[in-house]
């Protein structure tokens, strides 16, 4: 979906309103307002004065896996910018919090998509196309609830758990030590492989880089940060990254949203999204 279609569906969500009454009114673009100090807290007060654009989110039912029922209907999308970096805030309905890993449980989750070069002709929504990329930023409930402080134990995921003796628990091994460390690490294969996704977190975020459906992978570097919180029923999420390559501000690029319903069992491809939205960054005032 093109940006000039998601303006119209915005457009129509407007006329909706004023044909039963209302009076509010409902941006047409996502506008990244200009900020001597970027608001970084889903509920800061600063998030007041900024536009809100309500993005219809639509299924992902291009590729494998597909998602072939309407979960989320919309985010309300707010931005903002210091001329070096962009903020986003998204907020959306969910009425399950799903924030613990396991065996048959999956993340709420959220991800901005940006073309990584700012260019009059973006590439195609859907992850991008060969030879011309996306950048995404992509946070996770359960990498959120890590960073909040839950711990990364057994205990911590299944309360009910009972666990008899782990060797690297031996009081024959001081805590810290090179010999515990290494013993903790055999039972830990995936950390032990350097997978990302293992462990602890220090970022409940993570930049990835995509050319086309099925080529996501990591950014050779980590450039992005952010936080959500549950807001009432729903989530409140703040993504923090740096402006991509030729877009400054005053000038225009697109910019396109996902959410995942950890509930609906939604996970990688299987997602609510929308596509392109206009996306200006205002200039200096």
């Amino acid at each position: 979906m093109r940006a000039t279609t998601i303006g119209t569906l915005a457009l129509a969500a407007l006329a909706s309103a004023c044909g039963g009454g209302a009076t509010h009114e409902v941006a047409t673009e996502v506008v990244a307002v200009r900020r001597t100090a970027l608001a970084v807290d889903p509920g800061a007060s600063e998030w007041s004065s900024a536009p809100e654009f309500r993005a219809p989110l639509q299924l992902q039912d291009m590729v494998e896996p597909r998602l072939l029922s309407a979960s989320t209907p919309e985010v309300h999308v707010k931005a903002m910018s210091d001329g070096t970096r962009v903020v986003f805030r998204l907020e959306w309905p969910d009425a399950t919090k799903n924030d613990m890993p396991g065996t048959g449980r999956f993340s709420d989750a959220c991800a901005v998509q940006l073309p990584a070069v700012t260019q009059p002709d973006v590439p195609a929504p859907q992850m991008g196309e060969p030879g011309r990329p996306v950048e995404i930023t992509y946070w996770r409930a359960f990498w959120q609830a890590m960073v909040d402080g839950r711990p990364d134990t057994i205990n911590a995921i299944y309360p009910a758990a009972s666990v008899d003796h782990y060797p690297f628990d031996a009081p024959s091994l001081a805590q810290g030590s090179p010999e515990q460390q290494a013993m903790a690490l055999r039972y830990a294969p995936a950390r032990e492989l350097g997978n990302d996704m293992a462990g602890p977190r220090e970022k409940p975020v993570e930049d990835l880089v995509a050319d086309g459906p099925s080529t996501l992978h990591p950014a050779e570097k980590a450039h992005s940060d952010g936080r959500g919180v549950r807001a009432g029923n729903g989530w409140t999420v703040v993504l923090s990254r740096p402006l991509p390559s030729g877009l400054a501000p005053g000038t225009r690029t697109e910019v396109a949203f996902a959410v995942w319903d950890g509930e609906n069992q939604e996970a990688g491809a299987r997602k609510m999204r929308t596509g392109w939205v206009p996306l200006l960054v205002e200039a200096s005032r």
